[in-house]
């Protein structure tokens, strides 16, 4: 059983194929080329997959930011949250957990009790505990996310609860002559402080971090601390693909045994 797997990303869209339960390939594109480059709309967004050089796939699976952004014709969607969860016990074969997905524009916080979604919590309104908050930041310290991703001794400390006034606070301490290392640890110090209120409402012993932010190391290691495991997944930015793939195959799986059962 072949499956295609989307996750339309407000930022990036990301792509898997697996085969018999087996991933055959990832890619990643920009939201905006892929939709200009790969995609139609009549009655529905409609994938060009010849141009992508994709066939030969028994069914397709996407979920993403946005309803009306990710209703693909001959598609079927499920919600974010399905598609991460399935992703989660995929690749860590846990079945208790918590689950953080930090993306670029909303943070998901999930609990899972023997395989099943039992609370959820979102945070869509504000910028300050996403992952574009860490992209904003890096740019007006003009280096690299995985440079600034690195540092974590001696933060600064960033106190502006809104992403837009935290970057002309970040611009006063620059003006101050603090080095450059303290100034990025205070970033990613201030990130986990705006996501602890929503992790506080979850108890649990074991947390999974996917997205982009979970190769945030700073980030991953203060939340080492809350915690008795904290646990990056092998693909974290293609978590929410590789639960699409899952998920057609557990559908495949299900009419195989219907067809059975008639």
């Amino acid at each position: 059983m072949r499956a295609l797997g989307i996750d339309l990303g407000s930022r990036q869209v990301k792509l898997a194929v697996m085969k018999d339960g087996k991933l055959e390939d990832m890619r990643s594109y920009s939201t905006m080329s892929f939709y200009r480059n790969y995609c139609s709309y009549r009655e529905g967004i409609r994938l060009d997959t010849k141009a992508l050089g994709l066939s030969d796939f028994d069914m397709a699976v996407s979920t993403g930011y946005g309803k009306n952004n990710t209703n693909m014709a001959d598609f079927v969607q499920i919600n974010e949250i399905k598609a991460h969860v399935y992703g989660a016990l995929a690749q860590t074969g846990l079945e208790d957990f918590m689950l953080l997905d930090v993306g670029g524009q909303d943070v998901k916080v999930t609990r899972v009790e023997k395989g099943m979604i039992t609370d959820i919590e979102l945070n869509e309104k504000c910028a300050a505990s996403c992952g574009r908050y860490l992209e904003n930041m890096a740019n007006v310290l003009e280096i690299s996310l995985d440079e600034m991703a690195n540092c974590s001794s001696n933060p600064i400390e960033l106190s502006s609860t809104c992403a837009v006034f935290a970057e002309s606070e970040l611009i006063g301490k620059i003006a101050e002559g603090i080095e450059l290392e303290r100034l990025c640890a205070g970033v990613n110090h201030s990130m986990y402080k705006r996501l602890q209120p929503m992790l506080a409402n979850f108890k649990g012993r074991v947390l999974v971090v996917s997205g982009g932010v979970a190769n945030n190391a700073a980030l991953t290691g203060y939340l080492a601390n809350d915690y008795d495991t904290v646990i990056k997944l092998d693909n974290p930015q293609f978590n929410g693909a590789i639960g699409c793939c899952h998920y057609a195959a557990r559908l495949a799986s299900k009419k195989v045994l219907e067809r059975h059962v008639e």
